[in-house]
């Protein structure tokens, strides 16, 4: 939602000041310019991106507009889902979990859990290191290593599209610049034509400058950021998982456990203690 505002705020103020001085907003419509600059920029993606990856480019800035997946409401179902798969573990045995982590989405503990069980990257990290745990035999420290492995992998996966798009946005003011210099190839094939002709044709190329500066430092590249903080939140989510699961391993009880997972949160969506607590009663 922020990043629909923000858009229409830069689009807003940078139209405003062009009509308020004088401009024409006409004058700034170069569908030729456009092409140029948005279709190189796409084909350099793709030269530079597998398909998949691309496809998550995509679907990561249109997800943007959506907002954040991750709040502190969905903090707290976590650590409730966590506290009742550790009390259940306690009153039932660990290897009672095997057909919860072997199906999550027919749990009847994680199923209750949207916000949970719609994170597939969270959902695989959980079973699968219940699934190290039910096989028995594996050290905590040993299991601390093997979930920094897996943490360490999907870090780099999950920000591979923010790169990419990086990438993207530092390449629009070029891109412009290729633009404009057609744009002025375009000019200097219409100089005999006189003053009207030549100086709207420099006024084309000149957008195509503008075009590319413009989607690089006001929309692509803020869009590359925001996608870079969404999925660290989506990193620390998995992080709270690890904390609470590894001080289970260790020995500790439930309640103690997902404190661990809790003081992971950062304090701006950190629940506090006493709403934990509540939330676990319930």
């Amino acid at each position: 939602m922020f990043v629909i505002i923000g858009i229409v705020v830069v689009m807003g103020c940078m139209l405003g000041g062009f009509i308020w001085s004088g401009g024409d907003p006409r004058l700034l419509v170069q569908p030729s310019e456009f092409l140029v600059i948005i279709g190189c920029v796409i084909g350099a993606m793709l030269v530079g991106n597998p398909l998949p990856a691309f496809i998550r480019i995509i679907t990561g800035a249109i997800g943007t507009l959506k907002g954040p997946a991750i709040s502190k409401q969905a903090y707290i179902d976590l650590l409730k889902m966590l506290y009742e798969i550790f009390q259940f573990a306690k009153r039932e045995g660990l290897i009672a979990l095997e057909p919860h982590v072997e199906n999550p989405e027919s749990s009847s503990i994680m199923s209750k859990y949207t916000t949970f069980i719609n994170n597939h990257h969270a959902v695989d990290f959980l079973c699968d290191t219940l699934k190290v745990l039910l096989s028995g035999g594996v050290p905590a420290h040993d299991l601390d290593d093997l979930m920094d492995a897996d943490l360490e992998t999907l870090h780099h996966f999950e920000h591979g599209p923010t790169a990419s798009l990086t990438t993207a946005a530092d390449a629009f003011p070029a891109i412009g610049i290729v633009a404009a210099v057609l744009g002025i190839i375009v000019t200097m094939m219409s100089i005999s034509e006189g003053p009207e002709v030549v100086g709207h044709h420099v006024g084309a190329a000149l957008v195509g400058t503008f075009t590319g500066v413009l989607l690089s430092y006001c929309i692509v590249g803020p869009i590359a950021q925001i996608m870079g903080t969404y999925a660290s939140m989506d990193g620390k989510y998995v992080l709270v998982i690890k904390a609470a699961v590894l001080a289970y391993a260790k020995g500790s009880p439930a309640n103690v456990a997902i404190e661990f997972g809790r003081r992971v949160i950062d304090p701006t969506m950190r629940p506090s203690f006493k709403e934990t607590e509540e939330a676990c009663k319930r």
